[in-house]
């Protein structure tokens, strides 16, 4: 694809994104008001926070009559993933010192699976950035949907919105399953799930995850390292070796050299 293409792809890959998980915003609203928190309260822990998985752990917690100190402990637990995510962006997107601040707060799990499935750095920038502004947006405006409706909605996933979420990242994944590396990333994946299945009835919700993604994690430890691949568009600013050594000492063609006389 032309870069033009490649751009407009990755902004769809967002909008896609954004669109699914945005609506499951309804049920972390509903919910959290349904756990004996307020509005105000929901709204706060939307827009601050910003993790679904740790928000639904805290008002999972809560709801059940478990302590203040649980529920922010288990809401933690679920959150130190973002700080993997940071550590697999930051050299994938090159930000500058001034983007930090906002990048830090829309480092999800979203945002992060589109920026990696881009084939080059200005396309990742593109994809973090349209997805983790258009989740950010969406998510805190169903989460207020969801929060003045309350149980009015019944069970949100009568609606199929948990699901959505889901496919979306599997459109993500899907491709990644091929190529050179596809027989590894299918029997990562299927690792993963019978993990995530073997584990959900006992550990509490958001657990499961963590434990199926430490077996990428380990798999990565214990598979020899790959050489890298420069990003396309990297080296776009480097001078060019070969011409440089095919250049005389002096500078370019035909320019004397300043350190040897005239003849």
């Amino acid at each position: 694809m032309s870069p033009p293409d490649v751009l407009r792809a990755a902004r769809r890959q967002a909008v896609s994104v954004s669109v699914a998980t945005g609506l499951y915003g309804v049920s972390f609203g509903a919910l959290s008001v349904a756990s004996g928190l307020d509005v105000a309260q929901t709204m706060a822990l939307s827009l601050l926070l910003f993790s679904g998985g740790s928000q639904f752990a805290l008002i999972g917690v809560l709801g059940a009559g478990g302590a203040v100190g649980a529920a922010v402990a288990s809401a933690a637990l679920l959150g130190a993933r973002n700080a993997l995510y940071g550590a697999q962006l930051a050299p994938l997107l090159a930000l500058p010192a001034s983007a930090l601040l906002p990048a830090a707060q829309l480092t999800i799990d979203e945002s992060t699976a589109v920026a990696t499935a881009q084939p080059d750095r200005t396309a990742a920038r593109v994809g973090f950035w349209w997805t983790g502004g258009g989740v950010f947006v969406l998510w805190n405006l169903f989460t207020l949907v969801g929060a003045l409706a309350g149980d009015r909605l019944g069970d949100p996933r009568v609606y199929g919105l948990d699901a959505a979420a889901a496919a979306a990242f599997l459109a993500l994944v899907w491709p990644r399953l091929g190529g050179p590396q596809g027989r590894t990333a299918r029997l990562v994946a299927a690792a993963a799930v019978l993990v995530a299945l073997a584990t959900t009835p006992v550990v509490p919700a958001g657990v499961p995850v963590l434990l199926a993604a430490a077996v990428a994690i380990l798999v990565g430890v214990l598979s020899p390292a790959l050489p890298a691949v420069p990003l396309p568009g990297d080296d776009a600013d480097a001078p060019d070796d070969d011409a440089a050594d095919d250049a005389p000492a002096g500078g370019p063609a035909g320019a004397p050299d300043p350190g040897r006389p005239a003849p």
